[in-house]
This record gives structure tokens, C-alpha cells and sequence, in this order.
């Protein structure tokens, strides 16, 4: 009766974990770092290049290969534009315009793309708006680590939460 009982325990067993085996994790990390001796704030993203040419074509309607040897400069110019439409901070309510600086890929599967803000004088708060790949993709959840003021804080948005202030 026992070894009756054991075989469907150890099927259901296989496929729940073969389910979690399989399943994709959607997730940026990005890095926001003022650097008040340099008047600036300095932008690391981590994103997987995947996500990422899939997210531009589904929003530009243009198949693009960011991270490959196919990348074109239209498809540099597509990624700009995307990530100064999906990732924005405000200085004291103000909008500021980030400068892409460069990018590179990081274990063949992650675009890190390098940004700064510059001319940052000191301020009361920061407002982060980053909806990078979350209208892509529901599950997508981009972890953004701040630093500013000797503090460290890291907020997590998603498609229920896109925009964050963080007062200083």
C-alpha cells in the first residue's frame, strides 16, 4: 500500500519543482549614486539584453539586437530613447535630463548601461519614476539602490509601483 501511495507523491513532487526549474525571473537592478563632490548623479543599469530587444520591439514595433554582433546604430538610438522614457528622476520636483554615457554587456547576457545627471546641487528630494520593461512584461520588477547623503536605500517598482520620492 505504501509504494502505491509513493509514485503519485514523488510525480507531483517532479513537477512542481521542474515547474519552478523552468520559470524565467524578470528582474533590472539599477544603481543611483549622487556624488556631491562631482555636483553629480551617477546611473548603472542592469538589464537582460533579452527583455530588453523584445521590450523595444513590442513598444517601437522595430526588431532590434542591443548586445549583439546585428546591433545597429538605430537600435542605439531606440534603447536611448526607451530608457529616457522609462527611467526618470526629478531634483526637487524639477525633471532632469540624463546623458547616456555608454553600455557593455556583462555575462553575455546583461546590458549594463552607464548615465549621469549633471550640475546636482544639494537637495531635498529625489524622485525616481522607473517603469523600464514593466509594460512589456507584467512580472518584471526592477530594484533600484540609492545612495545620496552618507544613506542607502532600495526600492523595488513594479507595475503596481512606478514612481518613488525619497525625501533627504
Amino acid at each position: 500500500m505504501k509504494k502505491r501511495s509513493i509514485y503519485p507523491l514523488i510525480g507531483v513532487l517532479f513537477l512542481l519543482l521542474s515547474a519552478f526549474a523552468f520559470h524565467k525571473f524578470y528582474m533590472g537592478v539599477f544603481q543611483v549614486n549622487y556624488a556631491a563632490e562631482k555636483k553629480m548623479i551617477q546611473i548603472t543599469s542592469r538589464i537582460f539584453v533579452d527583455d530588453l530587444n523584445n521590450g523595444l520591439e513590442k513598444k517601437y514595433h522595430k526588431k532590434t539586437f542591443i548586445g549583439t554582433e546585428k546591433e545597429t546604430p538605430e537600435d542605439v538610438e531606440l534603447l536611448k530613447k526607451y530608457l529616457a522614457e522609462n527611467f526618470v528622476i526629478k531634483v526637487n520636483g524639477q525633471t532632469k535630463a540624463i546623458t547616456f554615457l555608454s553600455k557593455e554587456i556583462e555575462s553575455g547576457e546583461v546590458l549594463v548601461c552607464y548615465s549621469r545627471i549633471k550640475d546636482v546641487e544639494k537637495f531635498k528630494t529625489l524622485e525616481i519614476q522607473n517603469t523600464i520593461l514593466v509594460d512589456w512584461n507584467a512580472e518584471q520588477q526592477n530594484i533600484t539602490h540609492i545612495s545620496a547623503f552618507g544613506t542607502k536605500k532600495s526600492v523595488l517598482f513594479t507595475e503596481s509601483s512606478r514612481k518613488e520620492v525619497l525625501k533627504y
